[in-house]
C-alpha cells in the first residue's frame, strides 16, 4: 500500500460517455484541488456505479451489493479505495478491508469495481500522488475560465479579427 503522506482524497465527479469513442469514463477530482483523473471503464461497470449514485435499488442484487453484503456478515468494513498505479496505461487499484481494530487487509481489484463498493459503502477515495502526476489532468475553474474570457474580450478589437 502507498505511503499515507502519498494519497491524495478524490471525489466522484461522475460517470460520463466519452466522445468520440462512446465509452464510459469515471471522472475523480481531488478534493481540495483543480486535478482531475478520468478512468476509461467497462459499459457493465458504469451501469452498476450509476445506478448507486442515482439511489436505484434493482430488484435482486447486483454483483458489487453482495461484496457489500458479504462484507456486513463477515462484520468486515471498506475502510477505503485507492486508485495505487498506473502501469501501461492500465490503472490499478486496491480495496482497504478492516476485519477489527487490529487486522487491516488490502485487496488488488480494479478501479471500477473499487469506485462502484466505495459509493455503495460510502468510504473515501484516494488516489496514489503518482498517478495523479502521471495520469491526472489540470482543469480551471469555470471561473477561472470566464475571468479569462472577460480579460481576452476586454483587450481585444474588431480590427484584432482579421475579417475579409
Amino acid at each position: 500500500m502507498n505511503n499515507k503522506d502519498d494519497l491524495i482524497k478524490m471525489n466522484l465527479e461522475g460517470v460520463r460517455m466519452e466522445f468520440p469513442s462512446q465509452k464510459p469514463i469515471i471522472l475523480l477530482k481531488e478534493e481540495t484541488g483543480n486535478r482531475f483523473l478520468p478512468i476509461w471503464i467497462g459499459a457493465f461497470e458504469a451501469y452498476a456505479i450509476a445506478l448507486e449514485l442515482v439511489h436505484y435499488k434493482t430488484p435482486r442484487p447486483m454483483t458489487h451489493d453482495l461484496i457489500i453484503d458479504i462484507f456486513d456478515s463477515l462484520n468486515v468494513r471498506v475502510n477505503h479505495i485507492c486508485i495505487s498505479d498506473i502501469i501501461d496505461n492500465t490503472f490499478y487499484a486496491i480495496l482497504n478491508l478492516a476485519k477489527d481494530e487490529s487486522q487491516e487487509i488490502n485487496i488488488d481489484l480494479r478501479p471500477s469495481d473499487a469506485i462502484a463498493i466505495a459509493v455503495r459503502s460510502k468510504c473515501p477515495i484516494f488516489a496514489s500522488l503518482n498517478v495523479i502526476e502521471n495520469a491526472g489532468l489540470e482543469i480551471s475553474t469555470i471561473d477561472e475560465e470566464v475571468e479569462k474570457f472577460r480579460d481576452f474580450l476586454d483587450h481585444t478589437n474588431p480590427e484584432d479579427f482579421d475579417i475579409k
